[in-house]
């Protein structure tokens, strides 16, 4: 028997946020990690969404401590009013869960294509701005979820907007893509230090994310196939988030590591997360630097690292 959330140690004294806590994959890292004792921040776009998911926590970890802050990963402003708001706070755990998979091409209140806005640039930003805090405390973690579909797309450096040609699929890849190499350089920075950068995949797992793409794009029927797609095959929200909180509380993980689920989609895993193959370009020294130069000069955020 592998790894299981039942191995998470006592995370009392501990702070985690979780971006995109208020439903799926990031809802579940947040329940568990409170279920341990650790103190959570739910990180969400949506008042109303953020707020019926802590209402829902509080039901089913009564002891939680939990706690609702807006942050919108595609707006600048919001990233960075976040981490003000922070403060002087303690912080233990980051985990970059927030997404988009497959969206009509559109663009964040920066004029970022909205996928690698949300996706890399959103995450870049925050995790920059909470360093010092993760600095300060002994045993931290930045865990950014990408997918395996990151294996759809290398990153285009001349053209990091799609302004000159934009595939939804395309897009989303070369977003999941950026995860890694974030992840990559962000580890090689950190060399030395005791914050752990790791990135993880969930596999095919139950997620609003299969939906939404066909939906903004208006299309019932793709919106049809791949509702019914994730009823038959995708695995519960509970495996999909077992590699994050793996990769957030396990002891041993290590920095750039990418860890996936045991079987991929399955609704009754057998054995526990693991390592999982990622693409050559993802461990790749040089587009790294360049990607994290360029996130820097888009963003305003130049790290200390």
């Amino acid at each position: 028997m592998g790894w299981t959330v039942r191995d998470i140690p006592d995370l009392k004294g501990r702070t985690a946020v979780v971006t995109g806590a208020n439903s799926g994959l990031g809802y579940v890292t947040a329940r568990e990690l409170a279920r341990r004792g650790a103190r959570v921040v739910l990180a969400c776009r949506s008042q109303d969404r953020g707020q019926t998911a802590l209402e829902r926590l509080f039901d089913e970890v009564p002891e939680a401590r939990a706690e609702l802050r807006l942050l919108d990963l595609a707006d600048l402003a919001s990233v960075r009013a976040f981490a003000v708001e922070w403060g002087a706070r303690r912080l233990d755990l980051l985990i970059n869960n927030a997404g988009l998979m497959a969206v009509p091409y559109a663009r964040t209140a920066d004029g970022f294509e909205m996928q690698f806005g949300v996706n890399h640039l959103g995450h870049f930003a925050l995790t920059g701005l909470l360093l010092d805090r993760l600095l300060a405390s002994p045993g931290a973690r930045v865990v950014t979820v990408s997918s395996l579909l990151h294996l759809l797309a290398n990153l285009d450096m001349h053209d990091l907007n799609s302004q000159r040609k934009y595939g939804r699929w395309v897009a989303y890849g070369r977003s999941k893509t950026a995860n890694l190499l974030f992840t990559h350089e962000l580890a090689r920075r950190l060399r030395g230090r005791h914050v752990v950068a790791a990135a993880v995949h969930p596999g095919y797992a139950e997620s609003g994310l299969h939906t939404r793409g066909a939906r903004l794009a208006g299309s019932r029927f793709q919106e049809r196939v791949a509702r019914a797609g994730t009823r038959l095959f995708a695995a519960p929200p509970e495996a999909g988030a077992t590699p994050s909180l793996y990769a957030a509380t396990a002891p041993g993980v290590a920095p750039d590591s990418f860890t996936g689920p045991s079987v991929l989609g399955a609704r009754t895993p057998r054995g526990g997360p693991g390592g999982s193959w990622r693409a050559p370009w993802t461990r790749n020294d040089a587009a790294a630097t360049r990607l994290w130069h360029a996130s820097e000069e888009l963003t305003g955020v130049r790290w200390q690292v």
